[in-house]
């Protein structure tokens, strides 16, 4: 199984690569998780945020995966628990997708890819910063794969 997440961001921070490899590296085989980082769209000079959207919109949906469940993080998306998202991926991956997550720039995402998505989900109702909802999104990927396990690593 293949699971992808696209996050618009370069240069994340020393702290959140080494955070965001630690949970990729505990997986083991049966699971791929892999980072695609995508340019964002540089502001200023007549590109206005529309354009800026729409330009990070081009190359999210080239970055997707071909057959991938769609999972696009947005504030107004469902709000689970882990042990939610971790039926729903039992559920996906039973029906043999790959999953794609996406994490949109400072701008958010278009209109277009969030109607595209086979899920809307709000990682936290708070504003976080994109560094630390990769680390977020990768711990509770891991988590959902650990309780569909039955790994000890999730304590209802």
């Amino acid at each position: 199984m293949k699971i992808t997440i696209l996050a618009v961001g370069t240069k994340m921070p020393d702290w959140v690569d080494i955070a965001y490899k630690d949970y990729a590296k505990r997986f083991g085989r049966d699971v791929s998780l892999e980072i695609r980082e995508i340019k964002p769209e540089k502001r200023g000079g007549g590109v206005t945020t529309e354009k800026g959207i729409a330009a990070e919109h081009a190359r999210l949906s080239a970055a997707i995966p071909p057959r991938a469940r769609l999972i696009v993080l947005d504030e107004r998306g469902r709000n689970w628990t882990s042990m939610q998202l971790a039926g729903s991926m039992k559920d996906w991956l039973a029906g043999g997708h790959d999953l794609c997550f996406v994490i949109g720039g400072a701008d958010g995402l278009s209109d277009e890819l969030k109607a595209r998505a086979d899920v809307l989900l709000q990682l936290s109702a708070l504003t976080l910063p994109h560094g630390m909802v990769r680390v977020l999104l990768a711990e509770q990927i891991y988590r959902a794969i650990s309780i569909l396990n039955g790994h000890p690593y999730h304590r209802e």
